[in-house]
């Protein structure tokens, strides 16, 4: 029982110390009880059972958090919260491990840079599901972390696992005597780990001075639900209804993801009514318009250069998708970016080149399709907005959760980021709010300001410091006027990327060598 409760009472602390709803101070402890439990375990050979408890917090911890995505897609939803809790788990195993071959302060440092390899590994990766990466705990306390503007958020996760350590360290000898003197200086230790930072990055807060020219800003929310309304309407419906929301004397309206939402040949777009409704829309009243589209491009029936990772339908028949954002202007022709992070199973299919041969086909007899992949573009993509200072971003939708992955704009130019996102898809639940709150932190790893255009969702204006400015909440249509301002300027996180993941890489691979090299030492 002793154990169970360990492993319980870890699920919950990371649950409560949890964007949107929790306070992140309880993040500090939720490791605590897990490396009572590894000791519990130390000298026992029924790892099995350590590895079940370990498993049953991380557990909790995915069920809790994330378990909107069920509203989304039930299948998802299981494999995102088994596998990510299974992932975790064979973390802190292999550092329960490499426990039993190192010196403790070693093996603890083991478990810091193990967990933030893992972080890395699991923004890269085809299974990417980095949402519960540690350092984005603080997504709604922006105050405690404007450090991250040279650091991203691997300081973030190094921090929470180190005071972690600490407390773990220091609080030992209270559990073994249970004098209460002891517990005086181990709290006042654990306190300068987490009151230091905070006091740094309030310091940097106080004395940031917002950069750049500014531009003003139509933010849209249409309010469509996706799963009753969005896509029975055509696309000279849907943008008809979205720029009788925009403000037109602005210098660019942003409206959400797939925005058109009905498949448009990418070929035929700059014919289609659509985009006359828009380029007219734009050149009366001297504004630019960023949306997003759902484009398809169909190969002839007898073309001989069909691409490898074109889906096919039943019939035969090969075609590529894109989830895309355009942008129109008065006087210019369309600029387009196709989103490159892709959702897994509703965008691509990982492992396709071996997943395919084995079940495609019976995949494309069940569906009518192929087990197919949107076609996404390697290089990020700037939009310049032509007549004004502006230098957009386009992040689309779950892009926006992947820090290095955005300063990759940065680096090409953009001095502003809009995210445009379709966040109705999970209804009324944390999801659409953790969504916008860890844009938050990519405001501040660039120091640029941020525009959240959701269909439905939150869609906010997030200025340079990640405060949100302005928002339109669930569930109401609408738009957000926002002057935004246009930082030139690059932050070190910006230059130098996940620089510490790297060195968390590189160490856990020496303390892993080096522990392999020694014999099992029983504690």
């Amino acid at each position: 029982m002793k154990n169970l409760f360990l492993a319980v009472l870890s699920g919950l602390l990371f649950t409560l110390g949890w964007p949107t709803y929790g306070f992140p101070a309880f993040l500090f402890l939720a490791f605590v009880p897990l490396l009572f439990l590894s000791e519990n375990f130390i000298n026992n050979k029924n790892n099995k059972y350590f590895f079940l408890y370990v498993y049953l917090s991380f557990f909790i911890w995915n069920l809790l958090k994330t378990r909107w995505i069920y509203n989304s897609t039930a299948v998802g939803a299981i494999f995102a919260i088994v596998v990510n809790s299974l992932l975790m788990s064979l973390v802190f195993w292999s550092f329960h491990r490499v426990r039993k071959r190192l010196p403790q302060r070693m093996a603890l440092a083991y478990l810091i840079f193990a967990w933030m390899s893992f972080e890395k590994f699991h923004l890269n990766w085809d299974f990417s599901w980095p949402w519960l990466n540690l350092g984005n705990g603080f997504s709604e306390y922006t105050s405690w972390i404007q450090w991250y503007e040279y650091t991203g958020t691997f300081a973030g996760t190094f921090w929470i696992l180190l005071v972690n350590i600490v407390i773990y360290i220091n609080v030992k000898p209270f559990f073994k005597t249970k004098d209460k003197k002891l517990l005086f200086k181990p709290v006042l230790k654990s306190l300068f780990y987490i009151i230091l930072p905070i006091i740094f990055s309030l310091y940097l807060k106080n004395n940031y001075q917002t950069k750049g020219q500014t531009a003003k800003i139509s933010i849209v929310q249409p309010n469509l639900d996706p799963w009753e309304d969005k896509f029975d309407y055509s696309n000279t419906q849907l943008t008809k209804d979205f720029l009788s929301i925009a403000n037109p004397t602005t210098d660019l309206i942003v409206a959400p993801e797939t925005a058109l939402s009905q498949y448009a040949e990418i070929n035929d777009f700059t014919y289609s009514r659509p985009y006359e409704l828009m380029k007219k829309f734009s050149q009366n009243h001297h504004t630019h318009i960023l949306t997003g589209v759902d484009f398809i491009h169909w190969y002839p029936k007898n073309d001989n250069h069909i691409p490898e990772t074109a889906n096919r339908t039943r019939r035969g028949r090969y075609y590529d998708m894109y989830n895309s954002a355009v942008l129109i202007s008065p006087n210019d022709s369309i600029q387009i970016y196709h989103k490159s992070k892709l959702v897994v199973g509703a965008e691509y299919t990982p492992f396709r080149n071996i997943l395919e041969p084995l079940i495609g086909n019976w995949v494309t007899k069940t569906i009518g399709v192929s087990m197919g992949s949107n076609v996404s573009q390697k290089e990020r993509s700037v939009f310049n907005v032509s007549d004004t200072p502006v230098k957009v971003a386009p992040i689309i939708c779950y892009e926006s959760i992947y820090g290095e992955y955005v300063t990759d704009y940065v680096k090409k130019g953009a001095n502003l980021l809009a995210v445009i996102t379709n966040d109705g898809w999970w209804g009324d639940t944390e999801g659409h709010r953790q969504h916008v709150s860890l844009a938050r932190l990519r405001a501040i790893e660039t120091r640029r300001d941020l525009v959240q255009s959701a269909n439905t969702g939150v869609s906010a204006h997030i200025d340079q410091t990640g405060k949100i400015i302005k928002s339109l909440a669930y569930n109401k249509r609408g738009s957000i006027d926002a002057t935004v301002h246009l930082n030139e300027t690059q932050t070190f996180y910006t230059a130098h990327g996940d620089y510490l993941a790297r060195i968390a890489i590189f160490m856990t691979a020496l303390l892993l060598l080096y522990a392999l090299s020694r014999k099992k030492v029983m504690l």
